[in-house]
This record gives C-alpha cells, structure tokens and sequence, in this order.
C-alpha cells in the first residue's frame, strides 16, 4: 500500500478501511492535471529559491516521463497506490531518487487536489461549450431551411397559433445559447488558484502564489487559504448548469418522441438514432431521445449528492468532500454524450412539413386572427373573442376548420364578416403579419438569424489556448 504518510502511525491500515479510504480508482483519470501542476509548483520552487534549478530540471525531467509513460502504456495506475497523488510521487521518488521527495515541499494534499479537479473542471468546461456550439450550429442551419415550414405552435398540449419550424427551433437555440453563457459564468468564477494553499493555513514557505497561477492560466490566487481548500460551489455549479442543458435536451427529446408518434408524424428519425423491436416489425422506436430523457435524472442525480454532502461539513477539508468526484465525473461524460447524439439525431432527421402545414391548417390556430380580424372592423376584443368562441364551436360540429366555412355560414354568426377573412386567417398572413422581434415571420426570423450567426462567429473570452 503506497501512502504518503505512516510516521504517526504505529501498525498497517486495515485493507478494507484502505480499500474504502482509497480513490485512485476513479481520480487517476487527472493524472495530466496533477503532474501540470507539480510542474507548475516545483518550477515556482526554484525560483523562489526553495529548490536548486538543478533539483527543478530533474523533477521535471521526472514528472514529464512519467506522464508520457501512462499515455503510451508502459506505466499502468494500479490499486497499489492510495491515490493519483501518491502515484505520481512514489514513482517520481523511483526514477530520480531522494530529490523527488522535495516535490510536495510548501505544498497538502488538500490543496492539490482541489488544484488538480479545478483543472480538470475547467478543461471540462470548455469541451461542453464546445459541443453546445457544435449543437447551435446544426439548428441555425435547420432553422434557415425552415423559416416558412409552417406548423402549430402549442401550449398545454393543445394547438394554439401557427408558427413556423425555425421559431419553435429557434426557442431551443435561445435555451442553448443560456447554456453556454452558464459556461462562461462557471469559467470565470472558478479561474483562481488554491495551490499554496496548503492544508488549510497557507504555509512558512516564501512561495509565489501568483506566479504559480499565471503557470496554470489562472487569472489570480485563491484569497483565503480555508476557502480554497473547502470550497466545491465550482463543482455545484457546474453540475446546476449540466442539469439544466439536461433539462433542455430532455424536454427537446419528449417533444422529438411525440413528433415522432403515428399521431404526429411531424419526424422521421434517422435508422442510424433508431433502434426495432424484438417483435413488432413494424417500429421504428426513438430509442436516443428516450435515453437523453431518462439520463437527465442520473445529471440530477449527481448534484442533489453533492449538494447534501456538502451541506454539513465544517471548515475546511473533510474526506466527504472525496464523494465529489465519482458523480461529477459520470455527470460530465453523460452530458457530454448526450449532447453529441443529441446533435447527430437531429442533424439527420426529416422534417415532415406538409403533415406539420396541415396540422397548422387544421387545429383552429388561426382563430386568434380571426378574432383580431373583428377587433380591426370595429368589435371591441371581447366581443370579438366571443364570436369567434361561437365560430369554432359551430365548426367543430361541422367538422369543419375555419378556413372550409363559406361566407354565409361566417355572416350566420356576425354579419361584420367579409370575403376577406380569407385573407386575413390564411395560415401565411397569420405568420407573416407577426413582424416584432422574436416572432415567427420571416422577416423577424431573418433579423434573429442573423444575430445568433454572428453569436456564433465570436469566440469567448475563455476560450484561451489551453486544450
């Protein structure tokens, strides 16, 4: 069992408290992000003096090797070793000798491993920006193909007013696009250094805590060195945010399944993001929407843990804070996932758009124009609401939609009715007639457009040249 501490202690760890205790199992996946930051420590050593640039090179010479050799696989991360920490340690000591043991000088576990999970954090980050960029590129790319698909626009389930596929598209781009401003908040905030921090006291070493940041791409050091070391907001943060893209693909994918139903037929989902069964021949199930629907619990999963771990804890480090960890890593990569194949299922999927025209055409959408149409020759919108209530009522006995209604059967209920109500209740005027930003007419659309294309023409300012 290789740990770096023992002179307190008079006989062995019991296995099982070493095997319960131990997390190489799952932290060994920063390796990069601590020996990036032992580099970054040991060269700030030398020069504050601390170390000699001879001792430096070689611990550096020392770290560097053993990173490549885990990468090429002639170094595997065992359980042997308690933690990647201690990994990393035992076997610089190993290749370059007594010198190696000065590494972890002015430095705590404590805070390096809050380093190393920042780091990793951070990297993280910027993927999922990344893929949400990714995401937003493919819809503004179905949205211009689409900014005269019209279809019904709902609420409660129920057709409410005609729209068109770019707006509905478009409201998912918005959410999206909140998304990645998250990103860049969570960025912004977790972007200062705890190294030098030391268990939770700083310590006696004249170390340059701002110069070890500037190594690391931080934008400053930690200000209070129990912060540092106690501090997983970044963590709960960042797992809000997951939860909240979940939430978004989530209720994408729902709406995605209901398109996808017999009933709807609004969508055809590529074979490619389609799965059969095992006894119907007949169906083609949206088996990756459902996934992503259902996955968004286990993002939601990982945040209430980490929030009822950390509720209780006094200052500063405690060994529950390990439990970050396992959930934030499994978070990350469903998220990451679910966003990739998220984006290549509706990258590849057709759109149905006469079903989606006729659906519009067919679920009194327009009703609230006709109602206007009134209002327009003089009836008060009450009384115009009124009439129009009458009108649907009378169609739906008929079987009829608003449009089939002949002008007798319109002057039955209001003589105020004309032959331009036609006109006026067509599904394109319904639509085109909306012209205030961030309505469904074409030329709003085309202004929208526009806008979220230069968006994504920008790169953030967090976006520095770190991989």
């Amino acid at each position: 069992m290789a740990q770096l501490w023992g002179g307190r202690f008079t006989k062995e760890t019991d296995q099982l408290v070493y095997n319960f205790n131990a997390s190489i199992s799952f932290d060994q996946k920063f390796y990069k992000q601590d020996i990036e930051g032992s580099v970054a420590h040991v060269i700030m050593l030398a020069r504050q003096g601390i170390l000699t640039n001879g001792e430096k090179d070689e611990i550096v010479k020392g770290l560097t090797s053993i990173c490549e050799d885990v990468e090429n696989g002639t170094l595997k991360i065992t359980g042997e070793y308690e933690d990647i920490h201690s990994f990393v340690e035992a076997n610089l000591i190993d290749r370059i000798g007594d010198v190696g043991k000065k590494l972890h000088t002015g430095r705590s576990r404590n805070d390096q491993v809050a380093l190393d999970m920042k780091l990793y954090t951070r990297s993280e980050v910027l993927v999922t920006d990344q893929l949400l960029k990714e995401l937003l590129e493919t819809l503004i790319e179905i949205m211009e193909k689409n900014i005269d698909t019209y279809m019904p626009g709902f609420t409660h389930l129920q057709k409410a007013q005609p729209i068109t596929l770019a707006h509905h598209l478009g409201a998912y781009f918005e959410m999206f696009k909140r998304d990645r401003l998250r990103m860049k908040d969570i960025y912004a905030r977790m972007n200062y250094c705890p190294l030098g921090s030391g268990a939770l006291a700083g310590t006696t070493y004249p170390l340059d805590r701002e110069y070890t940041a500037s190594l690391l791409g931080f934008e400053g050091p930690t200000l209070n060195s129990i912060d540092s070391v106690a501090d997983r907001d970044y963590l709960i943060e960042f797992l809000s945010a997951l939860s909240t893209i979940m939430m978004h693909l989530s209720r994408f994918s729902e709406e995605i399944i209901l398109w996808n139903s017999n009933e709807y037929r609004f969508v055809e989902i590529d074979d490619a993001y389609s799965t059969g069964s095992s006894i119907m021949p007949q169906k083609k199930n949206p088996d990756i929407a459902e996934l992503v629907r259902g996955k968004t619990g286990r993002v939601y999963g990982a945040l209430m843990s980490l929030l009822t771990t950390m509720k209780g804890l006094p200052l500063a480090y405690n060994k529950d804070m390990q439990e970050d960890k396992e959930l934030t890593f499994d978070a990350i990569d469903t998220v990451k996932g679910c966003i990739s194949l998220f984006n290549g299922m509706i990258g590849t999927m057709k759109f149905n758009n006469a079903i989606m025209e006729k659906s519009a055409m067919n679920g009194f959408t327009n009703a609230t124009d006709a109602a206007d149409y009134l209002v327009n020759k003089g009836v008060p919108f009450r009384d115009a609401h009124g009439i129009i209530g009458r009108l649907v009522l009378y169609c739906i006995q008929q079987n009829k939609s608003l449009d089939e209604l002949s002008i007798e059967e319109y002057q039955k209920i209001s003589p105020i009715f004309e032959s331009d109500i036609y006109q006026a209740i067509s599904l394109e005027t319904c639509v085109q007639k909306r012209l205030t930003i961030g309505a469904p007419s074409e030329k709003a659309m085309q202004k929208v457009i526009a806008s979220n294309k230069a968006y994504l023409a920008e790169e953030f300012e967090m976006r520095k040249e770190r991989d």
